[in-house]
Order: structure tokens, then sequence, then C-alpha cells
């Protein structure tokens, strides 16, 4: 048996904030945005929607992909760091919003950016040791609520959204195939909410270079750990953080833009919820199909940093 995902699904707010309408607010340009980030426009939700909501709608769009029912769920898991509510957890509010069974086992993840590869790599262990059959993982975030709308350098990169798969037993062969997770806690200082403003602050140029050389580190190594070369992977996915980071994962692995997720210029950086997003995209746009080998990799506040190899299929 192997274990992979089952179904996926995600929701963006309708609300649609361009580079145009930034320039109306701070000192930026539609062209520096984009020639530094690849951000285009992102998705704000509006104050009458919170986290809850978007994974939960993400939530239903998975189970539905994957053909199953919330009675059917053994576990949730939300990576996310920005919740309704410090407690009860994103995951409780879900428990019972979508009427999974009273008593099923329900945890917040927060990891950042790598939040949603933690939350996938934790439902495997579960899954392979038969403690549960299926488990529910979300990455969901609503920065919007947490952005400084006044600081240039960090308002233009944030949007709201939530991705989620289904985690479960999948044919041998099929299904994660390997993985890596990490942490360094002395680049916290480089990215981190200020408990005065409780704002985002990002030292941009160190995250930068931490990025650009773990993604690209990390892609390799799951690749190798499956016992494959760069030249097999057939899809990338990378954390929607910066077009710049993605490019340097995906020339460090050699493939074609073309095989490479990109929704940064739509979703802008998403944290958690990027991974699941593009992936999502990804299937419905029948740019990922049966038996492909996928590599998932992303890098977020902490400084942690998550990847995965996968070969796509039930």
């Amino acid at each position: 048996m192997g274990v992979g995902l089952l179904g996926t699904g995600h929701y963006v707010p309708n609300n649609v904030v361009t580079n145009k309408d930034l320039e109306k607010i701070v000192d930026t340009s539609d062209e520096w945005i984009r020639t530094r980030t690849g951000i285009e426009e992102r998705r704000i939700a509006d104050k009458e929607m919170d986290t809850s909501d978007m994974a939960f709608y993400a939530a239903q769009n998975a189970m539905e992909e994957a053909n199953i029912s919330a009675e059917d769920l053994d576990m949730i898991l939300v990576a996310t760091v920005t919740p309704d509510t410090p407690f009860p957890s994103i995951a409780c509010m879900l428990q019972e919003r979508l009427g999974a069974p009273a008593g099923i086992a329900a945890m917040d993840v927060s990891a950042a950016c790598a939040g949603f590869m933690y939350g996938v790599i934790t439902a495997k262990q579960f899954v392979e040791t038969n403690a549960y059959q299926n488990i529910l993982v979300v990455g969901v975030e609503k920065l919007s609520k947490i952005t400084d709308w006044t600081d240039r350098n960090t308002c233009v990169l944030f949007g709201d959204g939530a991705g989620a798969a289904v985690v479960g037993p999948v044919s041998e062969g099929k299904g994660i195939l390997s993985f890596e997770l990490g942490a360094d806690g002395s680049g916290g200082k480089e990215l981190y909410q200020n408990k005065e403003t409780d704002y985002i602050f990002m030292n941009g140029r160190e995250v930068f270079k931490f990025a650009v050389r773990q993604m690209p580190e990390s892609s390799v190594n799951v690749v190798e750990k499956a016992g494959y070369r760069k030249e097999d992977v057939d899809y990338l996915v990378p954390h929607q953080a910066n077009i710049r980071i993605m490019e340097a994962a995906r020339e460090r692995l050699g493939i074609p833009q073309d095989k490479m997720a990109i929704a940064v210029n739509k979703y802008g950086n998403t944290s958690s919820a990027s991974i699941p997003i593009a992936l999502s995209e990804g299937v419905k746009d029948g740019k990922i199909n049966d038996n492909d080998l996928l590599v998932l990799v992303g890098f977020g506040g902490g400084l942690t940093w998550g990847a995965v190899a996968l070969r796509w299929g039930l």
C-alpha cells in the first residue's frame, strides 16, 4: 500500500485586488511588483469571511473529488497562521461544520508557508501505520488581516485563500515516495508576526537568500531519496511566494517552465494555502495526470521547509 492524495480542492475569495489598486494606496507600481515578484493580482476576503469559511469551501471541494463524505473522515489537520481565534482550532470548527463524526482527531498545524507540507507528511504517518484511513489536510490563510496595508514591502505580496487534499491509501508504487521536513529557528527573526502591531514583518533580502538555496536543495533531495533523477520529474508545485524563487527550483531540476505550477500571478503569496491551491488547479486544468512524478516544495516562517516526491494516482 502507498499513501497519496485521493482528491484536491481549493477556494479563493471573489474580491480581486490588482497592482494598479495598490498604486493608489502605497508608493509602488505595477511594473515594480511584477518584475520582482511575478504577482499581478491577489484575492482579498471581505470582513464577513473568515479563515474557517474558506477552509470549509476548499474541504468540500477536495472531498467531492475524493468521492468521500464527512462521515468517512478519521482526522482533520489544518495548516494556518491566521485562525479565526487562537482556540478552538479551525480543524475543530471544520469537524462540526462538515458534519464529520464527533470523536475524530482534529488539530491545527503552525509552520507558516510550509504548513501544508507538514500537514500532509503528518497525515502520511497515520495512514501508513493503519491508525487512520482518510485524513483531510487543509492549508488556509486570511493574511489580509495581519498585513500592514501602509507597508509597501509586504502589502504587495500577500493574498487570502484555501487549498485542501484528502490523504489516504493508494496502490503500491503510487502516492508519497519520499519527503523532507526541516526547520531553523535561528531564522525566525527574519519573518514573523509583530506582537505589538499584529502585522507581518519580513526581512525580504534574508528570506530570499534562504529560499533560493533551500527550495532547490529540498526538491533535488526528495527526488534522489525516491530513487529517481531530476530528469524523471513531470511536474513541480512550489510554494507560490515569488517567481524568482520558484524559477530557482525549476532550473535546479532542469524542467521546462510549462511543467511548473504558476499561480502566484493570480493569487500572490497565500502562505500555507499556496501549494494546495496550485496543486488543485493543476489537477483540474489537466496539467497533472495519472502516474506523473510530482515534487511539492515549500518554505516559510520559522524558518521552516518541507518537500515531497509523489507518484500521482490511486
